[in-house]
């Protein structure tokens, strides 16, 4: 690496905060009042300032900020929400992503005749267009192409759709039978040597009954409040297990096959696989390669995944339309 041209990368990351008030609750209510979504449910912390962590060939070269402060990542909560289904693929638990959900996960979320059609695979790529309200947010408040369209076919149009998406880990929940975090904890975080700072949250009214005990439902974002909550070496020991492809040293935690799966573009949105960003052609980020991996949330909060370079970079409170330029400051560094 070149460190001079690192230090200005690391240097243009400190100084590209996100205009967000540090005040998230004030944010994300004046969301949902501009879409009517009703009063945030979940949990929610402030955030202070940028920070991030750049990691070439398996080594730390570039930090800035609190590495250890636990944050909100908002929809990097899919990448992990992604996670547990891909652990469910692997163990059978979901024999079949092409099937119907409904078959396996029968609590009224799939009776009509238009969720019935919808399958794992539809779920796991946003094609699904579920329609109900799950917890109190009926999936017409986040409805981004249009609130009052008319819904689509299984598979045949994509949307990112936060109720949906709280669907599906409803789902897995059902098909884990015991709570989402400690499925995590015990196959991913615990292994890959996570520290026990990390959260995983739903909202105030997002409990089931599992085999007789009230299980919350976590969410996949912080809409409302929510969500995934680490630090930023946490966030990187995650993506460094995706980097080697769901190797974490002699153990295969998630099998490539999973990952393939999950890397693969979806078909009418080439820049979306399974809860993962993709740079299919350069879309997403002109300076990265196009087989760079992402999970991406509000705020800022990146897990990028580069395996041509041997990279992994996460970013916490970086303004999106600084992004581009940092990714090619960070590749121009590389001799």
């Amino acid at each position: 690496m070149d460190p001079v041209k690192l230090d200005e990368a690391v240097a243009f990351a400190r100084a590209s905060a996100i205009d967000w008030p540090t005040n998230i609750t004030q944010e994300l209510e004046r969301r949902a009042a501009r879409e009517g979504s009703g009063e945030i449910v979940g949990p929610v912390r402030d955030w202070a300032a940028t920070g991030g962590v750049i990691i070439k060939n398996g080594y730390i070269i570039g930090e800035w900020g609190d590495l250890d402060r636990v944050d909100m990542t908002f929809s990097v909560s899919k990448s992990y929400l992604a996670t547990i289904a891909g652990l469910a693929f692997d163990r059978g638990l979901i024999p079949d992503l092409h099937a119907p959900e409904g078959e396996l996960v029968r609590d009224g979320g799939f009776d009509s005749p238009h969720n019935a059609a919808i399958t794992w695979h539809d779920h796991l790529n946003q094609t699904s267009e579920w329609e109900g309200t799950l917890w109190g947010k009926p999936d017409r408040a986040d409805r981004r192409r249009g609130r009052d369209r008319e819904l689509q076919a299984a598979g045949t149009f994509w949307e990112y759709n936060d109720v949906r998406v709280n669907r599906l880990a409803l789902s897995l929940l059902r098909v884990w039978g015991r709570a989402l975090p400690e499925v995590l904890h015990e196959e991913i975080m615990d292994p890959i040597g996570a520290s026990d700072t990390w959260e995983w949250h739903g909202y105030r009214n997002s409990y089931v009954d599992i085999g007789g005990q009230e299980v919350q439902s976590v969410s996949g974002g912080g809409h409302w409040g929510g969500g995934f909550m680490a630090s930023t070496l946490d966030h990187a020991r995650f993506g460094y297990l995706m980097l080697r492809r769901g190797k974490w040293g002699d153990r295969q935690l998630l099998s490539e096959r999973w990952i393939k799966l999950a890397e693969t573009p979806t078909d009418i949105q080439p820049t979306y696989g399974y809860m993962w960003w993709l740079n299919t052609g350069g879309r997403r980020y002109r300076a990265a390669p196009e087989s760079s991996v992402f999970a991406l949330g509000s705020g800022g909060n990146m897990i990028w995944i580069d395996r041509e370079h041997d990279l992994l970079v996460v970013t916490r409170w970086m303004a999106g339309s600084r992004t581009n330029d940092f990714i090619g400051l960070v590749l121009a560094a590389i001799k």
